[in-house]
């Protein structure tokens, strides 16, 4: 009730708080010019936006553009255009209407893609820290059912695979708690972080730009994004009255999967200058169990009741398979939003939710024999009603409030605000044999307020108030972790400045976290000293962008970052059943002597990150290229070890005796703990770009990670390193991209970790474009794992069970109007 109350009166007094800053001011001044390429030829369809400014204006086909409405006061304006440099310049506005104003676009090799995950402005090329975007086409080829999947070809970012029904992003080589995975810059606020079976409730189709950000971004998100952050940023809240609807259709044969979604925004303009804006969207997506390259190995346990002398025995029937069980999936959701739009800015609403029932591959169950005929006839128990007792799932549901706003104002030290506000209201539940196994709640308040300061003496920047709350339960059989809140209260100050080349943006962000665990007869080894731990990170950075000469810059960010642990790092004690093992929190202890589990002598400390990147850019002309070097130093590291112990799942020993367990290996699962130690991470990311025509551009690119124990070892799951390379053409009605991507052998491993060999992978797609249908109409065809690859991704924990899909082919039509 108190969660309830405390929720009502942050959102009363966001709302108080904008309805004073939301009265319209007297604006009367206009900047209005034209936008050519080097040749002197109109750039139609160039975004043009100005710092501390909601306004934005789109060139038209003449190259025109217009911006009214304005200020006086100091502006940076922005210029962004498809294929050309982004474009950068201050622009004072007085008294008087700034007109016929010229700016001359350079060409580029490389996409510059404005980013929203930041509060100060921000670019893919001229950032301090490496950002990767995928928008527009780029994104839709790229889409797959998780979000892991659709990044894992990005530079530095690799994916869990969990199997086609689960998968994270990876970044550098880390994830889980260390990724900041968010939705228009608030936290998803799932389990994704809990275990690598927990799906991502985010979705890719109905996005219009995914930003990862890669090195710490705690200043913008908190200590749970030391390692990177992902923002995935759509429509829901729309910010425009355009008529747009955008859809797509796609079959592919791997996993018999049917896709579709759309995405719709309008609007009604109003008086006083005023207009109410309206979105929605929606997605489906069902797939069946997806093939495998090469045969594989299915192992079933069927107990014979016919015979008395094997009345209590199991017998080990081996089949081959050209799919990998329990992989099918079903997904669906929608997203209905409504702003009011004023001359000085905007306030939005939204509601989503989200339904998603997924099998988890790798769990294999005893089944009575009577049932050995059904299941010869179908494999696909996940999607057929008379399997559906026999099947291991998971059911994921989501509903989700936000409010976005963001005004300008005129006062002598501030002149805009913007608040963001989300509700998250989470449950996932792991069914086995038709009874419901474990269930994970999440409930999780989300409050966000950036203040901008006027310039003073050229320096731009925000205050950023923050507040977090979690109110994360595990109930149920294998309930892992005990319930508990999570209180995160936060103030961040960012600034930057441009000193001719250099641009230089500094930062530093209080943090206070507080950890609950909540007694309960389950856990009542927890006692008063240990149930509640606090923590008060500290993180800042330093960062220069340095453009010494046209067409190239160097990038250089220093960084310092602390993190508070996870509940589920701290008061983990019990069986996962995702990954198969039993998970044991940094506050306990195995006896060596003994084998129990116990209370840790050693306290729980907070993770410090020790960071510099380096990056090396040249992104004009028709060759581009971006080398970042990294290396991140973090003491104190959480990791999961592998404690050589394994703990007996059953805890009644009657029970399991007359089920005929007793000695059976499969009741035993290996105990992982959660360990700190220091740790050093390196390696570097490189791509090249170049455009051999017109019609004809040519990429390669490659990553590597190194991830050790400061005292020797190496840390488990990390991806290879890798390199690829792709090539593209582009003509009038149609495009083609063939892409090749070689991972190495991963030999690097931690203790008790095996090796996974290399492989190649070949993709490719070629769009068809059709004119006089809509503003855009493209038929695609995407064929991926060419050559039928049995593939191993070494970051996964089902690599041994679930290798990459085989040879699938992909069909569909995407467009809009």
């Amino acid at each position: 009730m108190s969660f309830i109350k405390k929720s009502s009166m942050a959102f009363k007094l966001s709302c108080c708080t904008l309805g004073i800053l939301a009265i319209p001011q007297s604006f009367a001044q206009t900047i209005s010019g034209k936008v050519v390429n080097t040749y002197g030829k109109p750039s139609a369809n160039s975004q043009v936006t100005l710092s501390h400014s909601t306004k934005k204006a789109y060139t038209d086909d003449q190259g025109y553009f217009e911006i009214s409405g304005l200020d006086a006061g100091e502006y940076e304006l922005h210029i962004v255009a498809k294929n050309y440099s982004h474009f950068n310049q201050h622009v004072s506005v007085g008294a008087n209407d700034l007109s016929g104003l010229l700016y001359t676009l350079t060409p580029s090799v490389m996409e510059n893609i404005d980013v929203f995950a930041t509060p100060l402005h921000s670019s893919s090329i001229e950032s301090a820290l490496p950002i990767n975007v995928l928008t527009s086409d780029e994104l839709r080829l790229k889409q797959a059912s998780t979000l892991g999947e659709t990044l894992k070809g990005e530079l530095g970012v690799h994916s869990s695979y969990f199997g086609p029904v689960s998968s994270s992003p990876i970044i550098r080589g880390l994830d889980g708690p260390r990724v900041m995975v968010t939705q228009n810059g608030l936290d998803v606020g799932d389990a994704s972080r809990v275990g690598p079976d927990h799906v991502v409730s985010s979705e890719a189709s109905t996005a219009t730009q995914i930003e990862v950000l890669r090195g710490p971004a705690t200043l913008f998100y908190g200590s749970g994004a030391i390692g990177g952050v992902v923002n995935v940023v759509d429509s829901r809240i729309p910010t425009s009255v355009d008529n747009q609807v955008d859809y797509f259709v796609k079959h592919n044969d791997v996993a018999d999967e049917n896709e579709a979604s759309f995405n719709v925004n309008t609007g009604i303009a109003l008086n006083n200058d005023a207009a109410l804006a309206f979105h929605v969207d929606a997605f489906y997506r069902e797939s069946n169990d997806y093939k495998i390259p090469l045969m594989a190995l299915k192992d079933d346990d069927h107990e014979d009741e016919h015979e008395e002398e094997h009345e209590d025995e199991h017998e080990e029937h081996e089949e081959l398979t050209d799919s990998l069980d329990n992989s099918s999936s079903r997904a669906k959701g929608y997203n209905a939003g409504v702003s009011y739009i004023l001359d000085n800015g905007y306030i939005g609403f939204s509601y989503g939710f989200l339904d998603r029932k997924y099998g988890l591959p790798g769990h294999e169950h005893h089944h009575e024999e009577e049932h050995e005929e059904d299941h010869d006839e179908d494999h696909d128990e996940l999607n057929h009603e008379e399997h559906e007792e026999e099947a291991v799932y998971s059911l994921l549901e989501q509903d989700r409030y936000q409010m976005l706003s963001d005004f300008t104002f005129d006062n002598n030290l501030f002149h805009r605000f913007a608040t963001k506000i989300s509700y998250t209201d989470y449950i996932h539940q792991e069914i086995e044999e038709g009874a419901v196994g474990t269930t994970f709640k999440n409930k999780m308040l989300e409050t966000r307020f950036d203040l901008y300061h006027k310039p003073l003496n050229d320096w731009k920047g925000a205050l950023t108030f923050h507040y977090k709350k979690s109110d994360f339960e595990a109930s149920g059989e294998e309930a892992f972790t005990p319930p508990s809140t999570t209180t995160m209260t936060a103030l961040a100050w960012l600034e930057e400045k441009h000193f001719d080349q250099f641009l230089v943006q500094a930062g530093i962000r209080f943090e206070h976290v507080s950890l609950k665990a909540e007694l309960s007869d389950e856990n009542s080894y927890l006692n008063e000293d240990i149930k509640e731990q606090s923590f008060s990170p500290l993180s800042s950075s330093l960062g220069v962008v340095w453009n010494f000469t046209q067409g190239y810059n160097i990038g250089l960010s220093l960084g310092y970052s602390e993190r508070a642990p996870s509940a589920s790092e701290v008061f983990s004690n019990g069986p996962h059943i995702g990954t198969s093992t039993f998970e044991l929190g940094a506050q306990y202890q195995i006896d060596e002597l003994t084998g129990a589990v116990v209370l840790a002598d050693s306290k729980v400390d907070i993770e410090t990150s020790f960071n510099a990147d380096l990056s090396f850019r040249k992104f004009e002309g028709d060759l581009g290229f971006i080398v970042s070097a990294f290396y991140n130093r973090i003491d104190d590291y959480y990791y999961q070890r592998n404690t050589g112990f394994t703990s007996e799942i059953f805890e009644d020993e009657e029970e399991h005796n007359e089920e005929g367990h007793e000695h059976d290996e499969e009741n035993f699962l290996p105990i992982y703990a959660f360990d700190q130690s220091d740790v050093d991470l390196y390696g570097f990311e490189s791509e090249l770009i170049y455009q051999v025509s017109p019609s004809f551009k040519a990429k390669i690119f490659g990553d590597y990670i190194r991830a050790k124990l400061t005292d020797g070892g190496n840390l488990p799951r990390i991806p290879p390193l890798r390199i690829g390379s792709e090539f593209t053409y582009t003509g009038e009605k149609f495009s083609a991209t063939l892409t090749a991507q070689r991972y190495f052998d991963q030999n690097k491993v931690a203790e008790s970790e095996t090796s996974t060999e290399g492989y190649t992978m070949v993709d490719a797609n070629v769009n068809y474009y059709l004119d006089n249908i809509g503003n855009d109409f493209v038929l695609f065809l995407k064929v991926d794992n060419i050559t039928d690859e049995d593939a191993r991704v070494h970051s996964s924990f089902l690599k041994d069970k679930a290798p990459l899909p085989a040879r699938g082919i992909s069909v569909g039509v995407r467009g809009s109007f």
